[in-house]
């Protein structure tokens, strides 16, 4: 069977594919940054975090299913939980799910479910230490993200700490994982899993509250804030009040601080990424275009404070195409890559401003 023969459209053939084609066809599907940043990954890593990805989009997948309601979702999580821990009931898992999910979720999301088997297949395949670590990280999002659900968040969240502890069930879990799988295929970045590991939940907020600045007009109009409203509180804007409309000046000062609370996780994020030796240019490039294209990203909100629509702050090809070229030309030097993070996110800092939790 030929490379063009095997698509999404035809979930057949890729039941008849090779395991990285299996992976690099839905890892396309469901989300063209990753299927661009997880084959910089050597053979070894690679298999394993494109694996681990599609584990956490099931996960998503069910979380962002309009047609099940709290007890459903809670219930899918948690089968799911168990057969990634066991590798049993795959096929009745998605048996169950698929007819339930709606027009609202991707074809390519669709896809995956059905064929739900096939990658849990895969995940038994690996060590058992990847295993575990891929396990961690879906106990973590699917026993955390559904507490989210019957909540009105109109409003936003209560204060940072619970924007912290969203971000980690979303995000930071993520990071632990990667940190594990790296030090799981290297002895030499394993030296430093302590640090790694504690700066990864930092590295996976950053990206995250990137993602929420970025798209808070996309989820304000499903009613949606992910938004602390303490912070929020220090400048005198009521979340409560959020509408696409909104031009208030005290909202865009909370944003900028917000950005800058943003920007300080993925200052750690280069730290981390600046542990992974030098030789290892896969992994450095998977997490540099990462954060390049967080850094931004939270440039173009910087300067454009009064957007309304997350297209207004999209980053452009071109940009993408620069980070890319420019994490390949000096990505090896630690001195190099701080000094660029430093010239790039200097704007992005409130120095006259430091977040105080109640």
């Amino acid at each position: 069977m030929t490379d063009s023969q095997i698509s999404i459209e035809n979930p057949e053939s890729l039941l008849a594919a090779s395991v990285d084609d299996f992976q690099a066809v839905l890892l396309e599907g469901v989300s063209r940054t990753f299927a661009l940043t997880i084959p910089q990954l050597p053979k070894g890593l690679y298999e394993a975090v494109a694996n681990a990805y599609l584990l956490c989009r099931i996960v998503d997948t069910v979380e962002d299913e309009v047609s099940l309601d709290f007890a459903q979702k809670q219930d899918f999580c948690n089968r799911f939980i168990d057969v990634v821990r066991t590798g049993e009931g795959a096929a009745r898992f998605a048996t169950d799910l698929s007819p339930l999910l709606s027009e609202q979720t991707i074809p390519a999301e669709h896809v995956l479910i059905q064929l739900t088997a096939r990658v849990i297949e895969i995940t038994h395949s690996f060590a058992p230490e990847q295993v575990a670590a891929l396990l961690g990280c879906v106990e973590t999002m699917a026993k955390g993200m559904p507490a989210y659900q019957g909540m009105d968040l109109s409003g936003g969240l209560a204060t940072m700490q619970d924007m912290n502890e969203y971000c980690y069930y979303v995000a930071g879990c993520v990071g632990e994982m990667l940190a594990k799988l790296f030090c799981h295929y290297s002895p030499e970045i394993n030296q430093h899993s302590e640090q790694l590991l504690a700066l990864s939940t930092s590295f996976g907020q950053g990206l995250q509250m990137t993602n929420i600045l970025k798209d808070i007009w996309d989820d304000a109009q499903r009613g949606v804030c992910w938004l602390p409203q303490d912070v929020f509180t220090e400048t005198g804007f009521d979340l409560k009040q959020l509408k696409t409309t909104t031009d208030s000046k005290e909202f865009q000062l909370g944003l900028k601080h917000l950005i800058s609370i943003a920007q300080a996780h993925l200052k750690d994020a280069l730290t981390y990424t600046q542990l992974i030796p030098s030789h290892e240019v896969g992994m450095r490039n998977f997490c540099l275009w990462a954060l390049g294209m967080a850094v931004l990203t939270l440039n173009e909100i910087s300067q454009h404070l009064d957007f309304n629509d997350s297209n207004q702050v999209k980053i452009t090809r071109k940009s993408v195409k620069a980070t890319i070229l420019t994490t390949r030309v000096i990505g090896r030097s630690n001195w190099l890559l701080s000094a660029l993070f430093d010239f790039k996110t200097k704007q992005l800092v409130c120095k006259d401003w430091q977040y105080k939790p109640n």
